[in-house]
């Protein structure tokens, strides 16, 4: 409002005037102001006196402040509940925060930072740190490509490209692009006493079997016989079919050792298949020792079980089979990433395929490989191998 030129004690000595007997239009005539704002004044002012004016001034004062101050007290409560669900935690959801309530109650950086707690420094800080598009872009492509691949895998895959990072940027990476895979299912954790499983000290020294079930897009089931080298951790096979009989798996387990020689130990669960008379007949016949795992303990077979789990995690979960001929085409390429591209961290990163080839490697220059052990989390170190 625009400040008057005259003060409460001018006013009313000109209000005195007119009171005096001196007309009306000659005081506004000779005062340089108007008779609508004389009769303003007078309907103000009129019959009282400079103290009385001075006291009404100050409680219209007074009334101006405290409206200011309800009003802003109400334009706080009404910030602070227009935020109240947003979690405030990090600067980012601050800085957004401040962002809103300028924006939504047009008010001032100063009064939004003072509402919500922020110290304005924070608010205008702006990060130095540059944004790694061409690395998030290529992680977003390979997480789109390897849909329940991790970080830490993904760490590996970049590394082979040539982007060299450290694996905690990664990490904070791979988070700000919301690219984190949800964990499927759960697991029953053993309990009692474990002893290790010591890991075979070559190729074809070990293979572990076992059977997945999986079902076509119209209801029907299907069988799936994995077989895998417990060293190298390669997948040999992988055999898909409506119905796998014992007589099946020993002619593929022929095919096999008709490419890679024969396995000193197979190690399998108790189920029909492998415990029929033509699995026996095999074992003897090309001299295999075939080793059953106790009833009811998966873990002693856990290296097939471990790739079972990925092989469903990775492929079977995220593939819809609609016949027997694409079950096997899907099955084949998978199996041919899982030897060849896919980091195995069982290995320290590396493929199947390039533990084989450096087993080969050693084992022609005459040096045994390392002996690889899975350690008990609990119980005894003792080396007994596999439970009976």
């Amino acid at each position: 409002m625009k400040r008057s030129r005259f003060s409460e004690e001018q006013i009313i000595g000109i209000l005195k005037e007119q009171e005096a007997g001196h007309a009306t239009a000659d005081v506004c005539r000779k005062h340089g102001i108007s008779s609508a704002t004389f009769y303003k004044w007078k309907a103000k002012y009129g019959g009282l006196e400079v103290s009385e004016a001075k006291r009404l001034k100050a409680l219209e004062d007074e009334n101006a402040r405290l409206k200011k101050l309800l009003a802003e007290a109400m334009l706080d409560n009404a910030i602070l509940k227009d935020v109240a669900f947003k979690k405030m935690v990090t600067p980012a959801a601050l800085r957004s925060a401040v962002a809103h309530v300028r924006a939504d109650h047009g008010v001032s950086e100063r009064r939004a930072c003072l509402v919500l707690g922020a110290e304005r420094s924070s608010i205008r800080y702006h990060s130095r740190r540059p944004d790694d598009a061409e690395i998030r872009v290529r992680l977003r492509e390979l997480s789109r490509q390897r849909r329940r691949f991790g970080y830490r895998r993904l760490h590996i895959l970049l590394a082979r490209e040539g982007h060299a990072m450290n694996q905690k940027k990664l990490r904070r990476l791979y988070a700000e692009e919301k690219l984190q895979v949800r964990r499927r299912g759960g697991r029953k954790r053993a309990l009692g006493t474990r002893a290790p499983m010591t890991i075979p000290q070559g190729p074809n020294q070990r293979w572990s079997l076992d059977f997945v079930a999986d079902a076509f897009s119209d209801g029907r089931r299907f069988r799936i016989l994995t077989v895998v080298d417990d060293f190298t951790r390669e997948c040999l096979a992988l055999v898909a079919d409506t119905s796998l009989s014992g007589a099946r798996v020993a002619r593929e387990l022929d095919n096999l050792l008709a490419r890679r020689g024969k396995p000193l130990m197979i190690v399998s669960d108790n189920g029909t298949e492998f415990t029929s008379i033509a699995m026996l007949r095999w074992s003897q016949n090309h001299q295999v020792e075939w080793h059953y795992i106790a009833p009811g303990k998966p873990m002693q077979n856990g290296f097939v079980e471990s790739f079972n789990g990925r092989l469903r995690d990775e492929c079977l979960n995220e593939t819809l089979f609609s016949s027997l001929p694409h079950a096997r085409h899907v099955l084949a390429d998978w199996r041919d990433d899982y030897n060849h591209a896919r980091p195995h961290t069982g290995l320290g990163g590396i493929t199947p395929a390039e533990a084989a080839a450096k087993a080969a490697t050693q084992a022609g220059l005459g040096h045994a490989p390392a002996l690889l052990a899975i350690t008990a989390r609990f119980g005894h170190q003792n080396q007994t191998g596999l439970h009976p």
